[in-house]
């Protein structure tokens, strides 16, 4: 008996050391990666939505800085027209589809041909493959931007998952992709070298360097709105436009889930009162 209470005591004090070190070490707690901010969202928590103007800005900035490296092949042109999305009438999205060209074929002859875009089709590579990809971009592969706010969120270590889980904090991805688009002006700090090819940025979670440039300034893409033309700005509303491109039915899985929690508590409360009634006159 002894020596099992001398085991569970070493395992309790294993653990408690074990927390300690990941309370204490903020790298170890932030999975030694850069330091991301958290940042207000309008579709965070679990009755957030999407601001459909600022997934339009974000949408135009895409276009007119990122979509000339980075394509969207898991988005069709009919998603920009559907709920929950930008906001596009059916009018505006095929005309933003017939901008664009596809690879279509074979015809007749057996030959691949190339005709415009319409709804049914998703967004155009701006690359034919990953060789000519690299080839124009010195080696470097930019990542397809889908999916990018899920993929390279910049998740959290122990103990601070934990909290993430029950504050329902998912908005690593967009939090990230703006912490990286405005850092590029952070000076280099005294005694690190920048790489050949390189440009150095403290928000890369691959490291400090990564090898493309600073894609955007301030003014350079033009709004109607009134909104700021800052970098800052440019930098949220494209975040914002790549969370609802990662997961377009967020606001429906996030409806659905609220009528699914409403569903259970009142199922639980019935079940509750049901055995009350049925099991009243039996003795315990």
């Amino acid at each position: 008996m002894s020596t099992m209470i001398k085991t569970v005591r070493a395992l309790g004090v294993s653990l408690a050391a074990t927390i300690a070190v990941a309370v204490a070490s903020p790298a170890f707690a932030a999975g030694e990666g850069p330091h991301i901010p958290r940042e207000q969202w309008s579709f965070a928590g679990p009755f957030g939505t999407f601001d459909k103007a600022q997934l339009q800005r974000g949408f135009k900035v895409y276009r007119e800085v990122c979509a000339s490296c980075h394509g969207l092949k898991f988005v069709a042109f009919r998603n920009l027209a559907q709920p929950g999305g930008p906001g596009f009438t059916e009018d505006q999205a095929k005309a933003i589809a017939a901008e664009y060209t596809v690879q279509d074929g074979p015809n007749d002859d057996g030959d691949m041909f190339e005709r415009p875009a319409v709804l049914a089709d998703r967004f155009p590579s701006p690359f034919p493959n990953e060789q000519a990809a690299r080839a124009a971009n010195g080696g470097a592969y930019p990542p397809d931007f889908s999916l990018i706010a899920k993929a390279r969120a910049a998740h959290r270590g122990f103990p601070w998952f934990i909290f993430d889980a029950f504050t329902q904090y998912n908005e690593q991805g967009p939090d990230y992709v703006h912490a990286l688009l405005v850092s590029y002006d952070e000076e280099v700090p005294e005694g690190v070298t920048v790489p050949a090819g390189q440009h150095y940025n403290p928000a890369f979670m691959a490291g400090s360097f990564i090898g493309m440039a600073k894609p955007i300034s301030d003014e350079q893409v033009e709004y109607t709105d009134g909104t700021p033309m800052t970098v800052d700005q440019y930098a949220r509303d494209v975040s914002a436009f790549l969370m609802w491109a990662a997961e377009p039915h967020l606001e429906e899985r996030k409806k659905m889930g609220f009528r699914v929690m409403i569903f259970l508590i009142v199922f639980a409360s019935m079940l509750y009162f049901t055995k009350k009634k049925l099991w009243r006159n039996v003795e315990h």
